[in-house]
C-alpha cells in the first residue's frame, strides 16, 4: 500500500484536540501529514515527517479536513432562476416552487438526470466537499423516489428519503392518503436504498402529526432520522426532532429559548443553511445564540434549485462568519466536524490519525482565507480516500 506525505504545510487544521495547539481546531504550523489510500497515518511538525512513497509539497499552503456537506438536494432536473430574481425584487418565499422541480425531474430521462447531477457533484468536490448527504424528494412517487435514490447512490452513501417534501398535486384532495403512501409503500420500497428519512415539517408542508407518523414508520423500517424544521415559522418541529432522536434538525431559522435548551441537552445537531437565507432574503438565524446555549452546530449548502443553488462550502463558511456571528474557526469546524456529527460519523471531518484521508489543500496560507476572500476559488486540490475492502463507494475519488 503506497503512502504519501504532504510537507511544508503552512497551517494544518486537524479538528483533533490531541494535536497541535490543543484547541478544537487542532492547529499546527509548519506541519506535515502522512496518508495512505484510506487513512491518516501521521501528522506533526514538518521537520519530524517520516519518509513516504510520494512527496507532495504544499509550499506553505493551508490544509483542512474535507468539507462534510450534511444537507443537499443535489439530484434534480431543471432550474428556477426566475424565482430568485422575483425574490430579489421583493416577492416572499412560500415554499410553493418545489412543484416546478418535481415536474422537471419527473420528465427527465435517467441520462439527463445523471448528467445534471454529475455536474453539480463535480462543483462540490472541486470545492473541497469529500462527504455529501443527498436527499430524494423531487418525484414523490414510489418508483420515482427509488429512481432518485438509485442515481444519488452513484455519488454517495449518505442518502435520505424525503418523500414527505410536499404533497403532490395528484393527492391535493387527499393528503392523508399521500402521508399513508410515504409512511407505507414508499418507505418500505426505499429503505434498502437509503440510510436516512426526512420530512419538511413547516407551514405549508407537513404538520407535526404527519411528520411524526412518517418518521416513526421510517424508524421501524430501519432508517435513521433527520428533519427540516422552522424554516418558515415555528410550529414546534425542533421539539419533535429532539423527542424522536433525530441526528440533525435543519434550517432552524425561527427558534425559541426552549428549543435551544432541548437541543443542548440532546444529541441532535442544529444544521444551519445560510445559502437559503441568502437566496430567499430571509433573516439569518444567529449561530452565536446556538453555540452560547451549548448546541452543536453544522453548516451545509442546502444545494437545491429553488432556495439555495449553492455548491460552495467556502461561501457557506463566509456567510456563517459574516451573517451568523461565527468566528472563522467555528464556521470551519461546523462545515467539517459539525457536518460529520450531523451524519453521526466519526471517521470524517477531521484529520486525526485513523480518520479517512479526506482533505483539501488551499491556495492560501491560512484557513481564514475561506471567509476573508469570499468568491475566490481557494481549494487548490481535493483528496478523497479510496474504498477499503467491503466499503461502498461515496463520491468517486477526485484525481490530484
Amino acid at each position: 500500500m503506497s503512502t504519501r506525505v504532504i510537507r511544508h504545510i503552512g497551517e494544518l487544521i486537524t479538528n483533533d484536540r490531541t494535536v497541535g495547539d490543543g484547541t478544537a481546531m487542532g492547529r499546527l504550523s509548519d506541519a506535515a501529514l502522512v496518508v495512505d489510500e484510506h487513512r491518516v497515518l501521521w501528522c506533526g511538525r514538518d521537520r519530524d515527517a517520516p519518509a513516504a512513497d510520494e512527496v507532495i509539497d504544499a509550499n506553505g499552503a493551508a490544509v483542512v479536513p474535507g468539507f462534510v456537506d450534511s444537507h443537499t438536494h443535489a439530484v434534480f432536473a431543471g432550474e428556477r432562476s426566475d424565482e430568485f430574481e422575483a425574490r430579489m425584487a421583493g416577492v416572499a418565499y412560500d415554499g410553493g416552487g418545489i412543484w416546478r422541480t418535481v415536474e422537471a425531474t419527473r420528465a427527465a430521462t435517467d441520462e439527463e438526470l445523471r448528467a445534471q447531477s454529475t455536474h453539480r457533484m463535480r462543483e462540490l468536490r472541486t470545492g473541497g466537499v469529500t462527504t455529501v448527504e443527498i436527499k430524494s424528494g423531487y418525484e414523490l412517487t414510489v418508483a420515482g423516489e427509488q429512481r432518485l435514490l438509485e442515481v444519488a447512490g452513484e455519488f454517495s452513501d449518505e442518502l435520505t428519503l424525503l418523500g414527505a417534501h410536499v404533497v403532490p398535486r395528484e393527492f391535493a384532495g387527499d393528503r392523508d392518503a399521500y402521508v399513508a403512501l410515504v409512511a407505507g409503500a414508499m418507505t418500505n420500497a426505499c429503505a434498502p436504498l437509503a440510510r436516512w428519512a426526512d420530512v419538511f415539517c413547516d407551514r405549508g408542508a407537513f404538520d407535526l402529526d404527519e411528520a411524526r407518523h412518517v418518521l416513526e414508520s421510517a424508524a421501524r423500517a430501519g432508517l435513521q432520522l433527520r428533519l427540516h424544521a422552522n424554516q418558515l415559522t415555528d410550529i414546534g418541529a425542533i421539539g419533535l426532532a429532539v423527542e424522536l432522536g433525530c441526528a440533525s434538525v435543519d434550517h432552524c431559522t425561527h427558534v425559541g429559548d426552549a428549543d435551544l435548551d432541548a437541543l443542548a441537552s440532546s444529541s441532535t445537531v442544529a444544521t444551519l443553511l445560510p445559502g437559503a437565507e441568502f437566496s430567499t432574503r430571509s433573516p439569518y438565524p444567529s449561530a452565536r445564540r446556538f453555540l452560547d446555549a451549548g448546541v452543536c452546530v453544522a453548516l451545509a449548502t442546502d444545494c437545491n434549485p429553488g432556495t439555495s443553488y449553492v455548491t460552495s462550502m467556502a461561501l457557506v463558511i463566509a456567510l456563517g462568519v459574516r451573517e451568523m456571528g461565527l468566528s472563522v474557526d467555528e464556521a470551519l469546524w461546523a462545515a467539517t466536524r459539525g457536518g460529520a456529527r450531523a451524519l453521526r460519523r466519526d471517521d470524517v471531518g477531521h484529520l486525526g490519525v485513523g480518520a479517512r484521508a479526506d482533505l483539501a489543500i488551499l491556495d492560501a496560507p491560512r484557513a481564514a482565507h475561506l471567509a476573508y476572500r469570499p468568491g475566490a476559488a481557494l481549494v487548490a486540490r481535493t483528496f478523497r480516500a479510496t474504498r477499503e475492502p467491503g466499503e461502498r463507494a461515496d463520491i468517486e475519488p477526485s484525481r490530484p
